[in-house]
Order: C-alpha cells, then structure tokens, then sequence
C-alpha cells in the first residue's frame, strides 16, 4: 500500500492510460498496489485500450474509512483495489460492458441515469473471483436504436402513475389525475428550481395515490 499517489515509483506502475493519481482512494490519496490490484489496473488499462477513447474514473481504490464515509457495501471490492466506477458520460454502456467482460472483468454492475435528477450514469466493474458468486452482475441500462441518442424526455407524472397503479389496483383514476394536472405543471415546470420539479410531480402522483384510494375505501364502507 502506498500512503499517497505523489509516492508511486514510476518504475512500478502499471499502467499506460491511467496516472497514480486517478485510481487513488478520493479521502486520503492512498494507492493500492497488491498483486490483485496490480492485475486490475492492468485489465483496466486493456479496457481503455479497446474502447480507443478516454475513460473517467469515478471511484477506484477506497480506504475503508472513505468507503464508509461515502456509504459504500461492507465487503466492497473497492477496498481491496479491485475495482472502479466508471461514468459512462462520453461512452456506449452497452459496448463497455461487453469489452469490460473481455478484458476479463467479472464483476459488473449497471447504474443508469435516474430521473429527474440525471444522478449515477456509472458502470462499476472488478476482477472479483468465485464463480459461485450469485451478485456478480446488476442492474440494466436502457436499449437505443441508436448510439448516443438522446434520452427520452421525462415524463415524471405518467411514469410514476403508470408505476404506482397497479400497486394499488386504482392505476386508471391515478393516471386520469396525471393526464388532467400534466399539461398544466408542464406551463409552470420551466420556472421552477430543477430540484423542486420532481419534487411536484411525485407530490401529485401521491394525490392521486391517496384520491384513488380514499375512492376505494368510500365504495366499501357504502357496500360497493
């Protein structure tokens, strides 16, 4: 282990693609050089090689008071320097994770954008072994017709009725509130803080929610 990425003998790494200083633990700058680790970077910078662009690192190694600090898993192989989080900002998920399989990455785990907010966007990837290993694979990114097409535009109200209904076995009265309220929020949408438009949106969906039950609830209790 070394205590900071300014420490690293140039002699020693690994890597053509990727500086000391990228794969370091974010809280304390540490390195992790064990031979797992080693081999990680390498597969990692063969990955780099067959995507032919660069790849941003999110996370790579974490000591364990960083991964705690950023609440990562109690086993998480970021902690043995095995793996790394990678944006997938300028890059085809779909392609990555297939060259990420080749190069000989057999943790792969999937984290699309998520909505409203636009957050994750990342594919964490590790060299864990043990093919008994139920988890080793996770998550999904969306298929496009198209490489880099752009995302579909959000459509939070019928998205989260459209979810939310058949929860509740009241999905149609749910998505009659959303259809009437849409057009509406959508006037007023643009004006408020980015924060604050998934905020109205879910907020509406819960109306409709609790409208479609209290309907149902109303029906019992009058012998419907």
């Amino acid at each position: 282990m070394i205590k900071h990425f300014t420490k690293v003998d140039p002699r020693e790494w690994p890597a053509e693609y990727f500086t000391p200083r990228e794969l370091a633990c974010r809280g304390s700058g540490m390195v992790c050089l064990t031979p797992a680790a080693l081999d990680a970077i390498r597969r990692l910078d063969a990955l780099r090689k067959a995507m032919g662009h660069p790849l941003i690192v999110n996370s790579a190694y974490r000591s364990p008071a960083h991964n705690r600090a950023v609440g990562g898993a109690r086993q998480s192989k970021h902690m043995e320097g095995i793996a790394f989080d990678i944006s997938m900002a300028n890059v085809d998920p779909h392609r990555f994770e297939a060259e990420a399989r080749r190069a000989g990455f057999s943790g792969i785990g999937l984290y699309p954008p998520q909505k409203p907010t636009g957050a994750k966007n990342f594919i964490h990837i590790d060299t864990r072994t043990g093919s008994g290993w139920r988890g080793a694979n996770w998550g999904e990114f969306p298929k496009r017709e198209v490489r880099f097409a752009p995302e579909p535009v959000p459509q939070p109200v019928r998205e989260i009725a459209r979810d939310a209904g058949p929860l509740v076995g009241v999905g149609a009265t749910i998505m009659a509130v959303a259809e009437v309220a849409d057009p509406a929020l959508r006037e007023v949408a643009p004006f408020l803080p980015a924060h604050w438009q998934g905020y109205v949106f879910a907020a509406l969906a819960f109306a409709g929610v609790a409208l479609a039950v209290w309907r149902v609830l109303g029906g019992r209790n009058r012998g419907e």
